[in-house]
């Protein structure tokens, strides 16, 4: 596992009345990387701000985060999404599944951490969300930053166990090839100190006939207690507001995995009738107001 440390946070300068939307790069580590700030027409010394992290290898502009994002100004929110970098400078657009893979699914703590501190710069009130395995990545950095200065967090179709299990199971399936041979050499090359040897396999995630380090193929497909995220929110002592897409056919389990921990008071699990894993149109409409709703109602 690398550790991105030694942060050089570019402090956001606060905005003239009026602005809307301004792209903000910040150094982390190695990389340069990416975020669109979003506000209300008026942003004031107390609008609420949150950092949100989009999912699997997708990236700010994506529908589903602009569409959230300016719902959200439209309610008096702001917004920082930002593109996480996957081992690349400036990244935009989806992952491009011709390019060589390394990167981990822990480098996103110190990326969210530091989109938190540049946003904490503009607002004191801030909050982190995720979308699905995005969801899973905020949850991992609250876990590791228990400390972290939000809120509280949303989680917005978020990756569950039984869903990671199901993508390892249906790897033979899928590429035509059994998984634990090759995540065996992964692991055997990590523990030799070989973790960024190149491994060339027949898929990764969701790219065909990838070349891909040995450290992110085994992040990826080693089963790891952190891919359950209610088992990580269940241990976070903020509040955190679960939304489930009634017709989610990617995630279709999180109204079940979270029903348990939806009887405490720090845990309130909702669904969206109409919406499937990427709430557009008018579902985002209706997740903006489960969330202005939800902030309104945290200390």
């Amino acid at each position: 596992m690398r550790c991105l440390i030694g942060l050089t946070v570019l402090l956001l300068s606060l905005l003239p009345v009026g602005a809307a939307e301004q792209e903000r790069e910040l150094s982390i580590g190695a990389h340069a990387v990416l975020a669109t700030l979003r506000t209300p027409v008026s942003m004031g010394p107390d609008t609420p701000l949150i950092v949100i992290t989009h999912g699997t290898l997708a990236h700010k502009d994506m529908e589903t985060i602009q569409g959230l994002a300016k719902a959200l100004a439209e309610r008096g929110i702001g917004s920082l999404s930002h593109t996480l970098s996957l081992g690349l400078d400036r990244r935009k657009g989806m992952y491009d599944c011709a390019v060589r893979h390394d990167h981990l699914a822990d480098d996103a703590i110190a990326e969210i951490e530091a989109w938190v501190a540049a946003a904490k710069s503009l607002s004191p009130r801030v909050y982190v969300l995720g979308h699905s395995r995005g969801a899973n990545q905020v949850a991992r950095y609250l876990k590791a930053r228990p400390d972290a200065p939000v809120r509280a967090a949303m989680m917005l179709a978020p990756a569950t166990a039984s869903v990671e299990a199901a993508l390892r199971a249906s790897y033979l399936s899928t590429y035509g090839a059994p998984l634990d041979p090759l995540l065996k050499e992964a692991i055997a090359n990590i523990a030799a100190g070989r973790g960024g040897e190149w491994m060339s396999v027949p898929g990764f995630i969701y790219c065909r006939n990838s070349v891909v380090t040995a450290r992110a193929f085994a992040s990826f497909y080693t089963t790891d207690a952190r891919q359950d995220t209610a088992g990580l929110v269940a241990g976070l002592k903020l509040p955190v507001l679960v939304l489930a897409a009634a017709k989610d056919t990617t995630v279709p389990d999180v109204a079940a995995s979270f029903a348990p921990l939806a009887r405490s008071e720090k845990v309130r699990l909702e669904t969206i009738e109409g919406a499937d894993h990427f709430f557009l149109d008018l579902a985002a409409d209706d997740v903006a107001d489960r969330i202005a709703e939800f902030i309104k109602q945290v200390p």
